[in-house]
């Protein structure tokens, strides 16, 4: 047993610093030099680039607060009808990478788009004379809004989980001595859900700071992440996109590292709710439909690029009109006949599916480690599986990609230009990993483990014991966090568009990056592809929400 724990150790020592250390020390090794730095800081392109993407970071970030908080506290407080639709009616956004989603979102928006359109019908504007939404400043705020609304259930979900683990004595004692309900709030409830929203905020924050596929899709060059996305042809010659890398891991690390410093074990202190249980306050019908209401406005306006995806998939000719003139099923005819799409669909099957295991295997060793096992340096191996939600997948994806540039024993296997499918599972496997882990890991910390010394008190070894017991009690754990790995590989964009250069690798999200460039019909085919997709990550997140209820949101916490 102890030389199978020290084979587990050390598989898990060279996999992190295989595939997730060394890609980022190449970067760093790479972009980490003072004229570098010093370059892109007197550069304006690359200074404004910088500047755009940290606005769009915190925007997006204070619009997700201001969406996410007011809903989560009104789902904690009262029972009304519908209320078990509402979350999986929230993660509707999450169904589809909102690069995907903004195709739709320029088809309503755009100066010829549906909202002009219903502007023109109004008498408002002239037709084809409205004002162009996507353009000049409203291109930055389409970015936010597309981002923003995407994003929202992830803060959504980590404050509802930490609101449903509050104990409501403290707040029922503080309304008893006269306190207000927004005194409470700040004084009571704020502090203590802190870790959830911080937790939220982070990610969101890491994660729109870190967005390519949205500012690339909606023509936002002036952003850092697509600066890098167009500086890959230069790698060999220029540095400077190294560098660019260098700046978003330290900003996306140092939250991280912020994170887990400030909170990282303030949530296990809060207070949990006690014997008296907190039921929401019942509401009637009335009032019931007033609560409801601003879940359904939400959902309904996080859903417009995806009802414009859909429209534009099945519409025959959409040119100022608020709906669609006329509709046809070619474009889903056409999509499966192009040459891009079956073999993308096959590529991203078979890349997902080798992520899946890999990071099911990876992430179950680590929680299996660092929950049951506590062996020396665990918190180190715990750190390091969480790691990849701080370095963005651009980051990674372009530390793989540079690591295949830099060594030759690297390139000899795994050559992103002959064949990337190693990388990308790679890659895959390590983006996803952090779901598994915590998954499998709220799983064991649930289980209590003396049925495990029981059965070896009876003479079953330790393996015997994990494989027969702990592994069934846990299972659904297990199939939750492998089903998200394996649905959000397939809708992965930063590793796909950087890493897949070549036609016959294209995965889902590269294939449809290359469709909607292409004139003409090029972006019905996209959507029409993209519904397949839509629909297969949304079956996927309302089996696990139905599965995993509230908790569900730790999937996305540190």
């Amino acid at each position: 047993m102890k030389f199978a724990k020290f084979a587990m150790v050390a598989s898990l020592a060279a996999f992190f610093a295989v595939f997730l250390v060394l890609p980022v020390y190449t970067v760093v090794a790479e972009g980490l030099n003072l004229s570098y730095i010093s370059e892109i800081a007197k550069n304006p392109i690359y200074r404004e680039g910088m500047l755009n993407t940290f606005a769009i970071a915190l925007v997006s970030t204070v619009m997700v607060a201001f969406i996410a908080i007011p809903l989560a506290m009104l789902n904690d407080s009262f029972d009304f009808a519908g209320k078990s639709l509402v979350t999986p009616m929230l993660l509707v956004p999450m169904i589809l990478p909102p690069f995907v989603g903004a195709l739709g979102f320029v088809q309503i928006f755009g100066r010829f788009g549906a909202i002009n359109s219903l502007l023109a019908s109004t008498g408002l504007i002239e037709f084809g004379g409205g004002p162009d939404w996507l353009g000049g400043e409203g291109r930055f705020w389409a970015v936010c809004t597309v981002e923003a609304f995407h994003l929202y259930p992830i803060m959504y979900l980590n404050v509802l989980a930490s609101l449903a683990n509050l104990d409501p004595s403290l707040d029922e004692a503080a309304r008893n001595l006269g306190c207000g309900r927004m005194r409470r709030f700040l004084k009571i409830t704020l502090p203590m859900i802190r870790p959830g929203l911080f937790a939220g905020a982070s990610i969101v924050f890491i994660w729109s700071f870190t967005e390519l596929g949205t500012p690339l899709m909606l023509g936002f060059n002036r952003v850092t992440t697509v600066q890098i996305f167009n500086g890959i042809t230069e790698l060999e010659t220029n540095p400077l996109p190294y560098a660019l890398v260098v700046v978003l891991l330290v900003v996306a690390c140092g939250l991280y590292a912020g994170s887990r410093m400030a909170f990282g074990g303030a949530a296990d202190a809060a207070p949990v709710k006690g014997m008296i249980g907190s039921r929401g306050r019942k509401l009637g019908m009335v009032y019931g439909l007033l609560v409801l209401l601003p879940f359904l406005a939400v959902s309904a306006l996080a859903a417009l690029p995806h009802i414009g995806m859909l429209l534009l998939s099945v519409s025959g000719n959409w040119y100022c009109s608020i709906l669609p003139s006329s509709y046809t099923l070619e474009h889903f005819k056409n999509a499966l006949s192009h040459a891009l799409v079956v073999p993308g669909i096959i590529n991203s099957l078979r890349f997902s599916l080798f992520a899946m295991l890999l990071a099911v295997a990876a992430g179950m060793a680590v929680a299996i480690m660092t929950v049951r096992w506590k062996t020396p340096g665990w918190q180190i191996f715990d750190i390091l599986g969480m790691m990849p939600l701080a370095v963005p997948g651009i980051v990674l994806a372009f530390g793989y990609l540079s690591m295949s540039i830099r060594y030759d024993w690297v390139r000899s296997i795994m050559d992103p230009v002959k064949n990337p499918t190693i990388l990308l599972v790679l890659a895959y496997a390590m983006r996803r990993l952090p779901y598994v882990l915590r998954s499998v890991a709220a799983g064991l910390q649930q289980t209590p483990p003396d049925l495990e010394d029981a059965a070896r008190n009876l003479g079953a070894g330790a393996w015997t014991a994990l494989r027969r017991i702990t592994v069934p009690l846990i299972a659904a754990n297990i199939v939750i966090g492998a089903l998200f790995a394996f649905s959000f590989s397939m809708i992965e964009v930063s590793d796909s568009l950087i890493l897949a250069q070549k036609t016959e690798f294209f995965p889902v999200t590269r294939a449809i990056f290359e469709l909607s460039q292409v004139l003409g019909s090029g972006t019905c085919l996209a959507c029409a592809f993209g519904v397949w997709a839509m629909a297969f990550l949304g079956a996927t997140l309302v089996i696990a929400s139905t599965i995993m209820g509230k908790t569900i949101g730790s999937l996305f916490r540190f």
